[in-house]
């Protein structure tokens, strides 16, 4: 990640941009929308002092697929990851259509927790809304903001978010929970983290 990057991600947390919430879908219960501007009285950013904690590439059936880099502060948890703001950044090596990332997604998510299908469809619209096709060379960064959800960058631009703790919950886990389906990739991510 940049420090271009690292720049818009912690002028995010200030709440400095707004983004249209693109999870227009309830989800089961029918949540409250979180406001507007969840952190903008946050009076230190979320990343300050962020720094390098692992990056691991992942490789399916032999195939080059991304580079995984994950950012957190000191005091970062991995066995707490929810509760901490950090980001994730994925250089793609492959061209995906953004659907196809959604898809995938919700699989992996699925490994981590329970959730119903009518929540799934949901997520995966939300998703599908959020995340663009990419072409090999381009970054995508997930900034996690505890409580909130996620909020996206493409190539050190902002683009989108998702307004769901839970999802955001179970989506860094497709990465940072025990029961990834990568857990060498989940090594090497948290490889700088204190246990």
């Amino acid at each position: 990640m940049t420090s271009k990057t690292i720049a818009i991600l912690v002028h995010l947390t200030m709440g400095c941009v707004v983004f249209p919430a693109l999870a227009s879908a309830s989800t089961e219960g029918g949540a409250a929308p979180v406001p507007s501007s969840p952190i903008a009285a946050t009076p230190q950013p979320l990343l300050s002092g962020a720094r390098l904690a692992g990056s691991a590439k992942l490789r399916f059936w032999g195939f080059d697929v991304y580079q995984a880099t994950l950012w957190v502060r000191p005091g970062f948890q991995a066995p707490d990851f929810t509760r901490h703001a950090f980001a994730l950044e994925l250089d793609y090596l492959r061209d995906f259509t953004g659907a196809a990332i959604a898809g995938r997604s919700i699989e992996e998510m699925r490994r981590i927790g329970r959730f119903s299908d009518a929540k799934a469809e949901a997520w995966q619209v939300a998703l599908r809304d959020a995340l663009p096709d990419v072409k090999k060379g381009d970054r995508i960064a997930g900034l996690h903001v505890p409580g909130v959800g996620v909020r996206f960058l493409l190539n050190g631009k902002p683009f989108g978010e998702v307004r769901d703790a839970e999802f955001a919950s179970l989506f860094f886990g497709i990465w940072l929970s025990p029961g990834t389906s990568e857990p060498a990739m989940r090594q090497s991510l948290l490889a700088q983290v204190q246990p």
